[in-house]
């Protein structure tokens, strides 16, 4: 079964988050809710969205800026956006797309208009969403286009090194790699890196991950080195 997409609804009209809502979980979306734009930006940086339906006029932070801020950031700037708003104004359709929205639907609208857009949107994207390289064992996954690491709903906080430490061992599951090996592949030959330098990267990246209440999957290779196992 291929998992469902997920989508992200912001407005501040609970009538429209209802609606909205209601009609695209009976396409058998996951479908998120926020009422903000501060609540959209923080949702969208906790976790991917594989697209995120924005109004235009919220409270506080508009629909407007938060487009302009996700399109801006490297790690969200790949999610599409589809503009909501009552403003009919060409300028105003003008200034969303060029702010990097995918597309633009005006209220009112009718239901089968508003998926029939998302359908549209989710179509064109396909090719980047089934091209997006994903690392998934452990009850880890490691997005390698957004850089993210998440174990459960938790996203990790690991530095680039640790980041690309995990991304070595996962990608070559059940090899055995030398500290010498891991340090030439994950650190690239820099001067005056010690071989023990992997093992405090490795206690540190094991430490993050029981943090997150994930089973200790880096293997210690006794007189050898590490290795990744996503078996019991």
């Amino acid at each position: 079964m291929e998992p469902k997409l997920r989508i992200l609804v912001v407005d501040d009209e609970q009538d429209i988050l209802h609606l909205v809502t209601y009609n695209l979980k009976k396409e058998g979306y996951l479908v998120e809710e926020a009422h903000t734009g501060d609540d959209a930006l923080r949702m969208v940086r906790e976790r991917p969205y594989q697209l995120v339906l924005l109004d235009l006029m919220l409270p506080g932070l508009s629909g407007m800026e938060v487009c302009r801020i996700l399109k801006k950031d490297p790690e969200t700037a790949g999610v599409p956006i589809i503009m909501l708003t009552a403003r009919t104004e060409e300028m105003d359709k003008v200034m969303g797309l060029e702010t990097g929205a995918d597309d633009y639907i005006t209220k009112p609208f009718s239901v089968r208009e508003l998926v029939a857009r998302v359908k549209s949107v989710l179509r064109r994207v396909e090719g980047t969403l089934a091209g997006r390289k994903v690392l998934q064992a452990c009850g880890i996954e490691v997005d390698l286009e957004r850089h993210r690491v998440k174990a459960g709903k938790q996203v990790l906080d690991l530095s680039p090194i640790e980041f690309r430490l995990l991304r070595f061992l996962m990608e070559r599951q059940g090899k055995v790699f030398s500290r010498d090996q891991i340090l030439d592949a994950v650190w690239k030959g820099e001067a005056f890196v010690e071989s023990r330098t992997v093992d405090v990267h490795i206690r540190r990246l094991r430490a993050e991950l029981e943090k997150a209440a994930v089973g200790d999957c880096i293997t210690t290779v006794r007189g050898v080195g590490y290795s990744f196992s996503d078996e019991e």
